[in-house]
């Protein structure tokens, strides 16, 4: 029998490289269910391409021409971000991926969780908002979380078999992004087109935004805390350009456990969709001899301030991560349409974790009004801000 995926957030990154991963691997996985948010035309291509049951598109405005274009497919077309929740509870969802960016991948999650199906995740935000919240809610319905972020996933494969022992710290790996030898003062010059140009991976342009903050890793710091059940010490950082090392476990006993592959997304990926069996695949194999060096060096969080940021926010705890990441979804974007430089970024977050009000417990309903009002805010600030 072949698994049932639903794809939820199937026209992103993680989203088009888990239905190649689906495609090359057809013999054992089949699309149940698509949704995407904005980009209807390549909804609408991925549709007639793995012919899943059922369609979401987020955007209700573009309910219509979907639905048209999959008319004579047979495909049930849903739209709206109810309709995402909702196609959570589909019975005949084998596992979900969880590939919506952002804050707005919770409700959906946390349907998914409820309705008692496994998750491959590949959203950082919702951990790092709530993963109290998530995790509580996944170990209520004894459903299994698998990580798809290449760090986390190499964590988890090394926890593997290592039951009642449980690491005395983790350290996750980031590639240092494309600035990681500038000089401090050049930042502030950087463009929205040189930050997109990431050394390594193949991201969305938020995420890759991020690698070049180093929020990025700030996000996947938080997203270990609650994965892996850790205190805010036991997680550290280390830079790592040729990007093969993706995570190291240290256990009590002074043994670490490691996991190196080819820095290509499809791995973990296939890895999360196939667990807990290894499945044979084409992908370029990683040649030690050939990456020649393997370097580590620790983050510079003077230059890079999101990632002091982030560690502040994750030792805060309450709302603070919550503040910390709607105002870096805020800058980011105003980053990329120029309205603010670089350098601003870090400004605009360390502003609204100065001033929006704290709570030390809150509850969902706490995440969605923190959310609201830090975004509200943080647009105020960059309306002040000069570039």
């Amino acid at each position: 029998m072949k698994k049932k995926i639903a794809l939820f957030g199937s026209t992103g990154s993680i989203g088009k490289q888990t239905l190649e991963v689906i495609a090359v691997q057809s013999n054992f996985f089949e699309i149940e269910v698509l949704t995407a948010n904005n980009r209807a035309d390549l909804l609408i291509e991925q549709a007639r391409q793995f012919t899943p049951n059922a369609v979401v598109i987020g955007n209700e405005d573009k309910y219509r021409y979907v639905a048209d274009a999959l008319q004579p497919e047979g495909i049930k077309v849903y739209a709206g971000e109810e309709a995402i929740r909702q196609i959570a509870a589909m019975e005949s969802i084998d596992l979900a991926v969880m590939a919506i960016l952002g804050f707005h991948a919770l409700k959906p999650l946390l349907a998914i969780l409820e309705n008692k199906k496994p998750v491959a995740l590949a959203n950082k935000e919702a951990l790092v908002i709530a993963g109290e919240i998530v995790m509580e809610t996944a170990r209520k319905n004894r459903v299994p979380v698998i990580p798809i972020d290449s760090e986390h996933a190499a964590i988890f494969q090394c926890l593997i078999g290592e039951t009642g022992n449980l690491p005395e710290k983790i350290i996750l790996t980031a590639s240092g992004g494309p600035f990681s030898r500038e000089n401090p003062e050049s930042l502030a010059n950087i463009t929205p087109e040189q930050a997109l140009q990431h050394p390594t991976w193949e991201m969305g342009p938020k995420t890759t935004i991020d690698s070049a903050t180093l929020m990025n890793k700030g996000l996947e710091v938080m997203e270990a805390r609650w994965l892996f059940g850790l205190k805010p010490h036991q997680i550290e950082l280390l830079i790592h350009p040729q990007s093969v090392v993706h995570a190291l476990v240290y256990f009590q006993d002074g043994a670490v456990k490691t996991l190196l592959s080819q820095p290509d997304m499809h791995i973990p990926i296939q890895y999360a969709l196939s667990f807990p069996q290894r499945l044979q695949n084409p992908y370029p194999r990683l040649d030690l001899a050939a990456v020649g060096q393997l370097t580590f060096t620790t983050p510079d969080i003077k230059k890079f301030r999101n990632l002091a940021l982030a560690f502040e926010a994750m030792e805060k705890g309450g709302n603070m991560p919550c503040i910390l990441n709607a105002a870096n979804e805020i800058a980011v974007e105003a980053f990329l349409q120029k309205k603010i430089g670089f350098m601003n970024i870090p400004d605009i977050i360390e502003k609204c974790m100065q001033t929006l009000p704290y709570v030390a417990h809150p509850t969902l309903e706490n995440y969605f009004s923190t959310d609201k009002e830090c975004r509200i805010k943080a647009k105020e600030y960059i309306q002040k801000t000069k570039k």
